[in-house]
């Protein structure tokens, strides 16, 4: 089921690599090529939105106990699609702006400064990506840490079980020690 899931994880991270490359790439293109890219960018966020959809319906899946790691990452990329949607918005905003000041004959400044924004959003995505992937990787150093105290906290219960047994045993042995040397000395 797992494995399921990370395939899905990688196919969102290389479909969320090339929307977040071609919308960078849309403000510099000639005007046919961006018409083209901005429905090629529409394509695939409707792609990722249907990866999503079969990473939930993966993690539903997941049993209660593994859950939680699975529902915080998908939480993550929820808030991703909603960071690249917003910036294919503002892309297809400064497309419009783009073309309403070449109508009009005004400069592109604005489309400058909606790119420099667009790349510092980029590098911020990317920047969130690596911790939490630094988080999922201490998860599973935690998770690993956690099972392999359970098995010394049971391998230790094991021999308190066993010497409480034998603790049982030495002073029922005993007692009839005593039995057997009290009928001794009466005689």
């Amino acid at each position: 089921m797992s494995s399921d899931f990370e395939g899905y994880e990688q196919d969102f991270a290389v479909l969320t690599a090339e929307i977040t490359s071609k919308i960078s790439r849309v403000p510099r293109l000639p005007p046919d090529e961006k018409k083209q890219m901005v429905a090629n960018v529409e394509k695939q966020l409707e792609e990722a939105k249907e990866l999503l959809e079969q990473m939930d319906l993966e993690v539903r899946e997941i049993p209660p106990q593994s859950r939680g790691m699975y529902s915080n990452r998908m939480r993550s990329y929820k808030q991703e699609m909603g960071k690249l949607e917003t910036d294919f918005k503002r892309s297809r905003i400064a497309y419009s702006d783009e073309v309403r000041n070449e109508l009009l004959g005004d400069d592109g400044n604005s489309s400058e400064n909606q790119r420099a924004h667009l790349l510092d959003n980029t590098e911020r995505l990317e920047r969130s990506s690596r911790r939490l992937e630094a988080g999922y990787q201490i998860a599973v150093e935690t998770e690993q840490i956690g099972q392999e105290m359970l098995e010394n906290l049971n391998h230790d219960r094991e021999k308190i079980q066993r010497a409480r047994e034998r603790l049982r045993e030495t002073d029922a042995n005993l007692g009839k020690s005593s039995r057997i040397l009290t009928g001794m000395l009466r005689r």
